[in-house]
């Protein structure tokens, strides 16, 4: 793999970071999509911005076996994409902590875009990501589904410059011309917390965001959708955020049952792993999600439902059902080294799940309850509170809970 920078071609590594500080780093298949490539180097710097063209492409790809050493040959498809992935995604990172880039770009097709977000994997949240792509569009809504990449689709497959590319290729590089990152520790000034909404939870997050910043402290709000909480775990894992209410733990739920909405298995590890304070609630546990009715497995067949929007649809979760995700939260919970603290709102956990509310079941709800205070730690306090989720006084002891430990000299125990 070699990169280009201002006419210099030379391999990856090399160093000289003083030379490329400030560059926009332009990643692609240099065999397949050299001429576009080529092309937005130069819109880029057109509008006084230097370029570090880094080749991503197979023709030249050759690797030693770990078998033999001395056995030189070509990797199979899939494997030799991985290999260019994984080199590339750490020449990226060092050429960023090297001040060397402070933005990026593709140009790609389908494997091309698979590499690229591979590549940009790493790159700190708000990192100007941007991929022009001709993939089709589920690759895309996948790679948007993990990163915070800007998605322009070409529509027209990439053929070299034509009428058509080149409207595409001026505004991905006047755009990208325009983007710089500043890195979270030159912007952050105040305590920042994470907080987990739905929209039949939020209500309480509004009421959280403002009761945070009466205290002076920053909330940033992500929506439980499995994207959402998924992305969520990342930051926290990247040290991005002081502390954690949340609120929201519906993935769980489609986690355990199958439904749409999973941030996979690492979701509710991070902050006990950053060893940061963290608040958890059962908001939402009463559902789990669904596309269209006819994207239900049949083996939900007889259960209650509700359309939540054409495109989604709501499954009541059962008492059993709460009871395992009760027990996986304490589970998962009790890994933390950092104070941490379960409330309980009694009088439902969404707003469907409120008295004459369709999902409104507090045997259900009391399942996930019971479990998660049978499989706590001593050192993890539960506590019941006499109000639904979306209650002014269920956000208002969430937030005074997590600010106080946010406070010099505030407690650090974990009870209220």
């Amino acid at each position: 793999m070699s990169h280009h920078c201002a006419g210099d071609q030379r391999s990856v590594g090399d160093g000289h970071a003083s030379d490329l500080a400030g560059k926009v780093a332009i990643i692609a298949t240099l065999d397949t999509k050299g001429r576009e490539s080529a092309y937005l180097a130069r819109v880029i710097e057109q509008w006084g911005r230097k370029t570090l063209t880094i080749d991503v492409g197979t023709s030249n790809w050759r690797y030693r076996s770990e078998a033999d050493r001395s056995d030189e040959r070509v990797a199979a498809p899939a494997e030799l994409l991985r290999e260019i992935a994984a080199s590339a995604r750490e020449e990226v990172k060092e050429l960023l902590r090297s001040g060397a880039i402070d933005a990026a770009v593709g140009v790609a097709g389908g494997k091309g875009s698979a590499v690229f977000g591979e590549v940009v994997s790493d790159l700190p949240y708000g990192f100007p990501k941007l991929l022009v792509s001709s993939a089709r569009p589920a690759l895309l809504a996948e790679l948007a589904l993990h990163h915070d990449i800007i998605l322009y689709p070409t529509l027209v497959d990439l053929f070299g410059i034509n009428a058509f590319t080149e409207r595409v290729l001026d505004n991905a590089g006047r755009a990208i011309a325009a983007m710089r990152y500043v890195p979270a520790r030159e912007r952050r000034k105040r305590k920042t917390v994470a907080i987990t909404a739905f929209g039949v939870t939020t209500p309480a997050a509004n009421r959280c965001v403002a009761r945070l910043a009466e205290a002076g402290v920053d909330a940033i709000v992500f929506p439980a959708n499995g994207a959402g909480g998924r992305k969520m775990e990342q930051l926290v894992s990247a040290g991005e955020f002081d502390a954690v209410i949340d609120l929201t733990t519906t993935e769980l739920a489609d986690e355990l049952v199958g439904g749409t909405a999973s941030a996979g298995p690492d979701r509710l590890k991070a902050a006990s792993h950053r060893m940061i304070p963290q608040l958890i609630a059962p908001g939402a546990v009463d559902m789990v999600n669904f596309g269209p009715p006819s994207s239900v497995p049949a083996e939900f067949k007889g259960r209650q439902f509700y359309s939540h929007t054409p495109f989604t649809t709501l499954m009541r979760t059962t008492a059993s059902e709460n009871e395992r995700i009760g027990t996986l939260t304490a589970e998962r919970l009790s890994q933390a080294k950092a104070p941490a603290l379960v409330l309980w709102p009694a009088k439902g956990v969404s707003d469907y799940d409120r008295d004459g509310g369709i999902f409104r079941n507090p045997e259900a709800d009391r399942a996930w309850f019971d479990a998660v205070r049978q499989n706590l730690p001593p050192s993890i306090i539960a506590r019941e509170l006499d109000c639904h989720i979306n209650d002014p006084e269920f956000a208002d002891a969430a937030a005074s809970w997590i600010v106080e430990r946010l406070t010099p000299g505030g407690s650090s125990r974990a009870d209220v």
